[in-house]
């Protein structure tokens, strides 16, 4: 028995996959780390994408783009981390609708 190889597009599907759930993640959690790893996966079915269009142009620049796209992220978790702590102290809670309420 034979498996078909794997190609482009299951990696597309994949990241439209990861995408789709990331995206579910942002739009109806209320939980801010919910929120926060909902937006890492965004961004690395992004990645996802761009090292797989880079395999199959045989091209290194997608994979370039991909390791300023972890750099993001990082930068992204690092703040995000920032502003959940400093809501956890003021507000005992990392719910976003009690962040709403610190809308001056």
């Amino acid at each position: 028995m034979s498996l078909a190889p794997i190609g482009t597009g299951h990696f597309l599907v994949l990241g439209a996959i990861l995408f789709g759930i990331g995206l579910f993640g942002i739009l109806t959690r209320r939980n801010l780390i919910t929120v926060l790893m909902s937006v890492e996966l965004l961004l690395n079915s992004a990645n996802l994408n761009l090292v797989a269009f880079a395999h199959e142009r045989a091209d290194l620049t997608g994979q370039v783009f991909a390791v300023f796209t972890i750099a993001v992220a990082a930068g992204e978790a690092a703040v995000g981390l920032g502003i959940l702590l400093a809501l956890f102290r003021l507000r005992a809670t990392t719910e976003l609708d009690r962040a709403r309420e610190l809308e001056g």
